[in-house]
């Protein structure tokens, strides 16, 4: 299995097409695999999230974070994830953004920041091992995302996204920029991750994403 990934925050130039198709896999199967696998794994899942959630509650705020995000057909969802930031994250952004302007410069092309003065210390451990986005197995339970997908878009990225496959698919709890070089890739350079991911999606492609998705938690090299 191999997978080309951009390199360059200027891959993506002007829209960036896909070609529709049937897949047996993707409009059948990949549900059953879903359940399947949040069921095997909640085994794991359960216990590791119940002693996040008593770290991140330290600070006297709900341990999960929810926020609406873009779906399968552009519907909107409720996600759940760990809370990584301090509460009042959106101002003290706007605040630090409106002060900094190599900041504001990276955020407008990468729709986050390697240094996010946001970020708690527990924050900084979770987003690094990616376990923030464990409570999004429920999601995946519910049926508004899958374990393997497009990176969840919020509402307001929306018109920054020069694609369509991402709309053809759920959003999932890891894929294809979740394990390639998310750290050095512009916003609209996901459109090539989910145009690739809507091409080659099988269980095989899934379970090898899986796989190197592990190697990410292990090496710390989430954001």
């Amino acid at each position: 299995m191999t997978a080309h990934f951009p390199n360059s925050p200027d891959v993506v130039t002007g829209i960036v097409d896909y070609t529709p198709s049937k897949s047996v896999y993707r409009e059948y199967f990949k549900r059953v695999f879903d359940v399947v696998f949040v069921l095997a794994a909640a085994v794991v899942i359960v216990p590791v999230v119940a002693i996040l959630c008593f770290l991140v509650a330290l600070d006297g705020s709900s341990p999960f974070f929810i926020q609406r995000r873009v779906g399968k057909g552009g519907r909107l969802f409720s996600m759940v994830k760990l809370r990584s930031m301090v509460p009042n994250a959106d101002r003290k952004l706007a605040v630090y953004l409106a002060s900094n302007g190599e900041a504001r410069a990276e955020w407008d092309r990468t729709q986050k920041l390697k240094h996010d003065p946001r970020v708690t210390w527990v924050g900084r451990l979770i987003r690094k091992t990616s376990l923030d986005e464990l409570p999004q197995f429920w999601n995946v339970l519910m049926g508004s995302m899958s374990v393997v997908g497009p990176r969840p878009m919020m509402p307001s990225q929306r018109d920054l996204y020069p694609g369509q496959a991402y709309f053809a698919l759920k959003p999932g709890v890891t894929g294809f920029w979740q394990i390639g070089d998310r750290n050095n890739t512009s916003f609209a350079a996901r459109a090539r991750y989910d145009a690739e991911y809507y091409k080659k999606s099988s269980m095989t492609t899934d379970l090898w994403v899986i796989a190197r998705t592990l190697k990410v938690v292990v090496r710390m090299t989430g954001v």
